[in-house]
C-alpha cells in the first residue's frame, strides 16, 4: 500500500480508503489510486483486512437445496451482488437443519448470513450464534428478523385475476410445499382473490416445485378448465400430462405459472407466468445485510418485490 501511496501520489490512508470503496475519495484521485494498483499489481490481502478490520468480508448464504430453479438463480444472483459489495459468498446446506449450517458458518467467520426460501421455516425454531447477522428471504416480516421477499401473495392475485378476466368460472391451484412461506403466500393470493369474485376455491393440489409434481399432478386436474400453478417447473410437468391426456392448452385448458424461468418462453405452449426479479430480490437482501454489518442503517423503503404478469400462450379465452 505505501508503494502504491508513493506512486499516486497520496497518503496511505487514501489508499486503505480506495481499497475499501469509501465515498470519502473525490473520482480523479481515486482513478489515480486504481491506476497505480493495477501498475504495481496490488491486490487486497483478505486474511490481512480481516485481522485489522474485524471482518471477514464474507457472508454465508443457507439453503436447503439448489435442485429447484428458483434457488440456483437466488444463489447467482447473491453471489453477483455479493461480489459488487467487495464480499465473497460461502454456501452452507440446511440438510441436518439451519442450526447445524448456523455453526458451520460461525466456524469460517462469516461477517453474516442470507436464509433462502425454504430454509427460512427452520429460523425461528433454531437458535442461531450471537453476533450472526442475519437477511431471511422469504419469511413473515413479522418474524424477528430483516424479511426480504417477492409478492408472492399480489402475484398470485394477478395470475388468480386474468383467469377470471378470461372467462373461466373458477381457478384450479397446483401449490408448493405446505412448509413454504412462498408457496403459502402464493395459495393466499389465490384464495383471496376467489373469494373476494364470488368464487369457491377448488380442493389445493399440492406438489414439492419439481416438474414430477406437476405431471403427476395431471390426474387430479384433469377436469380443470384454467390452473394456476405455484411454479414454471411444476407448470412443465403439468403440461405434459394434459398433452398425454388429449387436453389442449390454452384450447381446453389454461394454465399460468409463477417465477418466470429462462425456458418459460419456450415451452409448449409458451407459458404466461408471474415474474420475479431474483436480480432485486438478492440485490435487497445483500444490502441489507452489508448495510447492518458496515454499522449503516438496514432496509430503507419496502422489502417486498414486485412481481408482473409476461403473457405468452398458455392463457386464453373460454
Amino acid at each position: 500500500m505505501a508503494m502504491v501511496a508513493a506512486r499516486a501520489g497520496v497518503s496511505g490512508q487514501t489508499v486503505s480508503r480506495v481499497v475499501n470503496d469509501s465515498p470519502r475519495v473525490d473520482p480523479a484521485t481515486r482513478a489515480r489510486v486504481e491506476q497505480a494498483m493495477v501498475e504495481l499489481g496490488y491486490r487486497p490481502h483478505r486474511a490481512a483486512r480481516a485481522l485489522r478490520t474485524g471482518r471477514s468480508h464474507t457472508i454465508g448464504l443457507v439453503v436447503t437445496t439448489l435442485a429447484t430453479i428458483g434457488n440456483s438463480r437466488m444463489l447467482q444472483a447473491t453471489a453477483e451482488a455479493a461480489a459488487d459489495r467487495g464480499y465473497a459468498l460461502t454456501v452452507v446446506t440446511a440438510a441436518d437443519g439451519v442450526g447445524s449450517a448456523f455453526d458451520r458458518l460461525a466456524e469460517q467467520e462469516v461477517d453474516g448470513a442470507i436464509v433462502l426460501n425454504e430454509a427460512s421455516a427452520q429460523v425461528s425454531a433454531e437458535k442461531h450464534p450471537a453476533g450472526l447477522r442475519l437477511v431471511v428471504v422469504d419469511a413473515p416480516t413479522d418474524a424477528g428478523f430483516i424479511a426480504v421477499h417477492s409478492d408472492h401473495r399480489g402475484g398470485a392475485a394477478t395470475a388468480t385475476t386474468r383467469l377470471l378476466e378470461l372467462g373461466h368460472d373458477t381457478v384450479h391451484h397446483l401449490a408448493g410445499p405446505a412448509d413454504s412461506y412462498a408457496a403459502s403466500e402464493r395459495e393466499r393470493g389465490w384464495r383471496e382473490t376467489l373469494v373476494a369474485a364470488g368464487v369457491s376455491a377448488p380442493d389445493v393440489v399440492r406438489g414439492d416445485w419439481s416438474a414430477d409434481a406437476g405431471f403427476v399432478a395431471g390426474t387430479a386436474l384433469a377436469s380443470a378448465s384454467a390452473v394456476f400453478c405455484a411454479n414454471d417447473q411444476m407448470a412443465l410437468g403439468l403440461l405434459r400430462a394434459l398433452a398425454e391426456t388429449g387436453r389442449r392448452v390454452p384450447g381446453d385448458v389454461s394454465v399460468i405459472g409463477f417465477d418466470d424461468v429462462p425456458d418459460a418462453a419456450n415451452y409448449r405452449p409458451p407459458l404466461t407466468t408471474i415474474r420475479q426479479d431474483f436480480t432485486a430480490l438478492a440485490q435487497r437482501a445483500v444490502a441489507a445485510l452489508v448495510a447492518g454489518i458496515e454499522g449503516f442503517d438496514g432496509l430503507e423503503g419496502p422489502d417486498i418485490i414486485p412481481t408482473r404478469l409476461v403473457e405468452r400462450e398458455s392463457a386464453a379465452s373460454r
